[in-house]
């Protein structure tokens, strides 16, 4: 008896994946998700994914991570025979098994074992969508739909044996990851938001900055007097220093910041947001600086997480929680200049009005 002979339906299979089907509940307008889904993001550290399943969201896309033989697979999270999330089950040898029934898929998606009937041909089409996986800087990264070339961020610094590596956890924020980005690239808000941290309230001013294209998004090379030395700790500033700030964006939801510290130093920031969904947002932040390697790793830790919670504090009150891709729709200043590039770059991915619904 074969598997088909069995079934009493004869159900179509998923589409191809030029044009996949949008998750249910899709909180994104089609266009928008199309026009995002090809890119890179990242959806767990790569410590989370383990020989066990990992549950997690991509653009409303349920998805399964987990490791066979060491390396990371991503699936789509749902078993073909009645709906129930593979998350819910279990690993056994290169396999993840339903919780509910027990179907066995191969690392790959394909099923390879229906308990209930062990002697039947199983057809092709039994096979759970898979995703393509890269597994850098301390992250997993995925991409929900493979249609050929995406930029992948450039983060060289993470495998130099000169930098010292630091790995924050996460920031969960009830707020889309376009306004994050732009936040993240924001030179103006220095003074007001980060008061506590880095901010210096009495040095408001932005000075005029270049801004150019490159293939994956653009560079804006920022050069100001404001320190990047934490609150208690500017007077190790030296007189007169001009601190460079180089902020590099990889189109939609990754940006690099450097900052040019005293005496060669440098500190690198990949700030990449992955868009849970329309409005929910998990942002990774892997860390490496060429100077203080010996120094306690807490103090960073809790300098960064303290700078992203006062972003956060503002980010989720933003209206509308979603980015204008229209100029018009907000007012612009020439300290916004990477804003208005970032907002440029999004409208040509393909990203409408309906991105502000």
């Amino acid at each position: 008896m074969s598997l088909a002979e069995s079934s009493p339906t004869d159900e179509k299979p998923r589409r191809a994946e030029a044009q996949p089907v949008l998750p249910r509940d899709c909180t994104f307008a089609e266009s928008d998700w199309r026009a995002l889904a090809p890119f890179w993001y990242p959806i767990a550290f790569s410590h989370e994914v383990k020989d066990k399943p990992f549950a997690t969201k991509l653009l409303d896309e349920r998805i399964v991570a987990f490791r066979v033989n060491g390396k990371v697979y991503i699936l789509r999270d749902l078993c073909l025979h009645r709906g129930a999330p593979l998350s819910s089950g279990r690993i056994e040898g290169d396999q993840i098994v339903c919780g509910y029934h027990g179907f066995r898929y191969d690392a790959n998606g394909q099923c390879v074992c229906i308990p209930a009937h062990p002697g039947a041909a199983i057809p092709p089409k039994l096979k759970v969508q898979s995703f393509p996986v890269q597994e850098k800087y301390g992250l997993v990264w995925t991409r929900l739909v493979d249609n050929g070339p995406s930029p992948f961020p450039d983060f060289k610094e993470w495998d130099d044996p000169n930098y010292l590596k630091v790995l924050p956890n996460s920031v969960e924020l009830d707020a889309s990851a376009g306004r994050q980005i732009e936040g993240f690239l924001d030179v103006s808000h220095f003074a007001f938001i980060h008061v506590k941290t880095f901010g210096e309230v009495e040095n408001p001013e932005v000075p005029t900055y270049p801004v150019e294209l490159t293939p994956a998004g653009f560079r804006a090379d920022y050069i100001s007097t404001v320190s990047n030395y934490s609150i208690g700790f500017k007077h190790l500033n030296p007189p007169d220093f001009k601190w460079r700030r180089l902020f590099e964006t990889w189109l939609p939801f990754t940006a690099k910041l450097t900052v040019f510290f005293p005496n060669d130093g440098q500190l690198h920031i990949l700030n990449a947001a992955s868009p849970v969904s329309a409005r929910k947002t998990r942002v990774f932040v892997p860390i490496c600086r060429n100077f203080d390697k010996d120094a306690p790793l807490e103090p960073t830790l809790d300098f960064n997480h303290q700078v992203f919670a006062e972003d956060k504090a503002i980010v989720e009150q933003q209206f509308p929680e979603d980015l204008p891709i229209n100029l018009q729709e907000e007012v612009h200043i020439r300290a916004d200049k990477s804003s208005i590039t970032y907002r440029q770059g999004l409208g040509r991915l393909g990203l409408g009005r309906s991105f502000t619904a």
